[in-house]
């Protein structure tokens, strides 16, 4: 998916909450926001969105570090406070398979680029997963799934936020208990927003539920989603699922994907075909 106009005011704005996620002054704030723009004039916009959005936030990582360190932390802490409530409501409901599949979608509400809050405490996290997991979805392709997964022996899974993950957790785990899968888990090499890496899914206990990890780029290390070797795993795995609105927007090109996402923006939305707040399982 390339670049559209509109994201380039986003990422404006993504690098400016990220300097106040730091506490930067407001000196160094601007400071953040001309380089950004002055980067942002210098590259030639035939992109995809993340590759753009890891300059920018490459950008804001040299004034201070990982701005979003403890808001993931504390993202992941609340979701596993949830946990054990959530897995019952999956392993209660009629379909426990398609519930956890909407249980994930929910969990890509927490997106702190994508969605105007300052805390995770923001975010109503277990009446708001109850609600879409009651709810239907405006794409889906659950069917298709399924059918799918029932011949699947290697899963390739991109994660997409931390405090999320622990809600991927449990779609995995309630694949794992319908189909024999071994899965491969797709995170960050390193950190940019709230993403989640290889301390976000040891924090959450993937390591009891994912038999190997791969990493994509940050913007300084890993490769790109749209890379070559990217779609060497995608071939090498029998279903892919992606999560969330990032990686739809690098892995669009390719095609056999499962796409798992609450739409949050107004390009993605057009992409779509859909309305913003769209509950998507799409497969593409």
């Amino acid at each position: 998916m390339k670049l559209n106009l509109e994201c380039i005011p986003c990422f404006i704005r993504q690098a400016l909450k990220a300097s106040r996620f730091c506490n930067l002054s407001e000196e160094i704030q601007e400071k953040v926001l001309r380089e950004v723009m002055l980067n942002l004039l210098e590259e030639k916009w035939d992109k995809t969105p993340p590759e753009l959005a890891h300059i920018v936030h490459a950008l804001v990582r040299k004034y201070c570090g990982d701005p979003y360190a403890e808001v993931k932390k504390r993202s992941n802490e609340l979701a596993m406070e949830i946990y054990g409530e959530i897995k019952k409501l999956v392993e209660k409901s009629e379909n426990s398979l398609k519930t956890a599949v909407k249980v994930a979608i929910a969990g890509n509400i927490v997106d702190f680029g994508a969605i105007d809050k300052e805390k995770v405490e923001d975010f109503d996290l277990f009446n708001f997963v109850k609600r879409i997991a009651e709810e239907e979805l405006e794409i889906d392709h659950y069917d298709k799934l399924r059918r799918k997964l029932e011949k699947c022996k290697k899963l390739l899974y991109f994660a997409d936020n931390a405090g999320e993950i622990v809600f991927d957790k449990i779609l995995i785990e309630t694949i794992k208990e319908y189909f024999p899968i071994k899965v491969t888990l797709v995170l960050k090499a390193g950190p940019i927003i709230n993403d989640a890496t290889i301390e976000d899914a040891k924090q959450v206990g993937m390591d009891d539920v994912v038999e190997e990890y791969r990493f994509i780029s940050n913007g300084e290390v890993g490769v790109e989603r749209n890379s070559p070797e990217v779609k060497s795993w995608i071939d090498e795995h029998d279903v892919t699922i992606s999560k969330g609105q990032g990686n739809y927007e690098g892995l669009s090109e390719f095609r056999g994907i499962f796409y798992l996402l609450l739409v949050k923006c107004p390009v993605i939305a057009r992409h779509v075909g859909v309305k913003v707040g769209s509950k998507v399982l799409l497969y593409r």
